[in-house]
C-alpha cells in the first residue's frame, strides 16, 4: 500500500475519498480546449471522488459547443456507475477519438450525472478548474484531473495496479 502524501493547507487527499466513490456537485469554473478553441465551459458540474483517484469531473452536455460531441463506437463498464458510452471530440482542425464519455443510465447513487460528459484530459489541449490547468491522471486509463489542491499519490502511477 502506498503512503499518502501529507496534504498542505487547503489541499484534500485522495486517500480521504471513499470507496465506493461519492458523487458531489461542483460549483466552479471548468473549461476544455481542443484545436485552439474552448469546446466546453461551465460553472456547474459534478465530481466523482474515489479513494486513490483524483476527481473525475462530469459537465452538463449543454456545456459543449455545437457539433463537438460525436458519438463513438464501443462501451465500457464501471462497477460503480454502470455502462459508459463514448464520444469523439471534434473541432474544425482536430478530432480526439473516444476522448469523452457519459453514463446514459447510471446506477443508483449516480443518476445526477445521467447524460453529463467527462473528458480525458490527456486527449485534449487543456482543461482548467477555477482557472488552473489540470494534469491528467497518470496511466492513460483513468479520467481524473489533478490540480494544486489535490494530494496523492494517485492510482495510475507504475506499481499502483493493486491499490
Amino acid at each position: 500500500m502506498p503512503v499518502p502524501d501529507k496534504p498542505r493547507p487547503g489541499q484534500e487527499s485522495v486517500w480521504d475519498y471513499p470507496r465506493p466513490p461519492r458523487l458531489e456537485e461542483f460549483a466552479g469554473s471548468i473549461t476544455v480546449e481542443l484545436g485552439g478553441q474552448v469546446i466546453a465551459s461551465t460553472d456547474r458540474a459534478w465530481r466523482v471522488l474515489e479513494t486513490s483517484h483524483p476527481p473525475t469531473y462530469y459537465l452538463p452536455a449543454e456545456s459543449f459547443g455545437d457539433g463537438v460531441l460525436r458519438p463513438a463506437d464501443g462501451a465500457s463498464w464501471c462497477e460503480w456507475k454502470g455502462q459508459a458510452s463514448y464520444f469523439d471530440l471534434v473541432t474544425p482542425t482536430v478530432v480526439a477519438p473516444r476522448a469523452a464519455w457519459t453514463y446514459r443510465s447510471p446506477t443508483r447513487g449516480f443518476t445526477a450525472i445521467a447524460g453529463a460528459v467527462a473528458v480525458m484530459a490527456a486527449a485534449v489541449d487543456r482543461c482548467t478548474v477555477n482557472g488552473e490547468d489540470v494534469v491528467p491522471q497518470p496511466g492513460g486509463f483513468y479520467g481524473g484531473w489533478i490540480n494544486s489542491w489535490i494530494a496523492g499519490p494517485f492510482k495510475g502511477v507504475p506499481g499502483s495496479m493493486g491499490w
